[in-house]
């Protein structure tokens, strides 16, 4: 067949892209809670169609809470409850999931830990009566916690070795004041680890076991089941130990105060560099929720996003360049984030600086406003497509103590966010002249530009290289 007659050349050629169309209709589904008699919070969505039911008990208040001495017992702790109960072992805790079809799981955070378990519909109540038997009667049994323990130290090893863990690692340290939790990594150092035993594990999940911080969040297609009966029977009736009772720890989480800092973790031979750009930022409640979102997606939460295309598509220094907040129930951090060749280290510097002042100091333009409105619009249904999901957001909610109507009404505050908004939150927010800027990289091969530069007090550190590991790169 000949190129001129080719049926594939034949049809209508497409001139112009086709446009985006407004964002399509999304409601978020219906929500009802309840209070068990313990106190504890039950909260339900009920999806019909969604056969894969997710329920997840949440205890509010996770690392941040706990003594530095013990730093890394609450990631731990939670890794723990699946190893051993009263009426199971690890092994006959799995298989009892197992012949439900359901996974259960355990996780901890900076401000919760949460007991969840993924099953179909018409298996719910045993697997919520396993999530109870985890949460009432787990064991901590020595040998596996050993075992744990093992992991965890393993781990750490590797962050050491990996210059994009490393960095993040460097990077809390030196914005967090070191009586602040955030200071270290939430699974804890190798000196606190290497200390923690199984009755640490058990007094500080005992700590967090409080029925007047927990809320049971359960949702799928449930099918007229009587989840507040079915809830009540299983986590209704316990109590916490008399000495966890008492308000909530206060987050510490003040910064340091050291000005324009550069700080070099020197990696010889290194032919990229790890570079964080920030601060000390916000925690999740705050009023300005929503503005902070839509300035944080221009600045570089977007492919298109002006880092992204700074560093990325006009210079070919990196192959993405990310900024945004971990917002917590503390101030978490605030990060410019990238990965550029070695030689180019510090132009990059110099451009994401000047990207961070460019939205602190001038309004953005309503073409990038637009984009970034829609985007946040258009993917906020497609996080809900799974009831994990939903039963997910439901638990942050629960976390920081927000209502429902924060869900509910998500697109519209996105879409009244104005370049007025986002300029005062990039202004109140952003505080680009006290930014520190941590790297991991090879400082001899650019370490006189970056003095040349004058972004700050330098400090190079050498790491002590992590036994096991290569003292160059291969």
């Amino acid at each position: 067949m000949s190129a001129m007659s080719d049926p594939r050349r034949d049809g209508p050629v497409i001139t112009e892209r086709p446009k985006p169309g407004p964002p399509t209709p999304y409601s978020f589904p219906a929500v009802t809670t309840h209070d068990l008699p313990n106190g504890s919070s039950l909260v339900v969505v009920d999806l019909p169609g969604r056969p894969l039911v997710s329920a997840s008990l949440i205890l509010v208040g996770g690392a941040a809470e706990e003594p530095a001495a013990l730093a890394g017992a609450t990631v731990l702790a939670a890794r723990a409850l699946t190893e051993g109960t009263d009426r199971y072992d690890a092994i006959e805790l799995v298989e009892a999931g197992e012949r439900l079809g359901a996974s259960l799981h355990a996780s901890a955070g900076w401000d919760s830990l949460s007991i969840g378990v993924d099953v179909p519909a018409a298996r719910l109540e045993p697997a919520l009566e396993l999530v109870a038997e985890v949460l009432l009667h787990a064991t901590f049994p020595e040998s596996e916690i050993e075992n744990l323990r093992d992991e965890r130290l393993n781990d750490l090893l590797q962050a050491r070795a990996d210059p994009r863990r490393r960095v993040d690692e460097a990077f809390i340290g030196t914005i967090y004041a070191s009586e602040s939790p955030y200071h270290r990594p939430s699974g804890g150092t190798r000196e606190t680890v290497e200390r923690l035993t199984a009755r640490h594990l058990r007094s500080t999940f005992e700590r967090l076991r409080r029925p007047d911080q927990a809320t049971l969040v359960v949702g799928g297609d449930l099918g007229g089941l009587d989840s507040v009966a079915v809830a009540t029977r299983f986590f209704g009736t316990w109590t916490a130990a008399s000495d966890t009772e008492g308000d909530r720890v206060s987050v510490v989480d003040r910064g340091t105060s050291v000005g324009r800092l550069v700080r070099v973790i020197h990696r010889p031979g290194a032919v990229q560099t790890e570079i964080r750009v920030g601060h000390r930022g916000l925690p999740r409640r705050i009023d300005d929720y929503h503005a902070v979102s839509v300035m944080s997606t221009i600045l570089g939460g977007l492919f298109n996003s002006r880092l992204n295309m700074k560093l990325r598509e006009e210079k070919g220094y990196t192959y993405g360049a990310t900024a945004g907040f971990d917002m917590r129930r503390g101030a978490g951090p605030f990060s410019a984030r990238a990965a550029v060749n070695t030689e180019v280290t510090v132009p990059a510097i110099v451009d994401m600086l000047a990207e961070l002042g460019r939205i602190h100091d001038q309004p953005v333009e309503q073409e990038e406003l637009i984009a970034a409105r829609d985007f946040l619009v258009g993917v906020f249904p497609l996080r809900f497509e799974a009831a994990g999901a939903v039963v997910g957001a439901l638990g942050g909610l629960a976390v920081h103590g927000l209502d429902i109507a924060e869900l509910i009404g998500y697109r519209a505050a996105i879409e009244a966010v104005d370049v007025d908004a986002v300029a005062d939150a990039a202004r109140e927010h952003l505080h680009v002249d006290d930014a520190s800027i941590v790297l991991v990289g090879d400082v001899d091969a650019f370490g006189a530009d970056l003095e040349t530069a004058g972004l700050g007090r330098i400090v190079i550190e050498r790491d002590e290289t992590p036994p096991g590991m290569p003292t160059e790169p291969d």
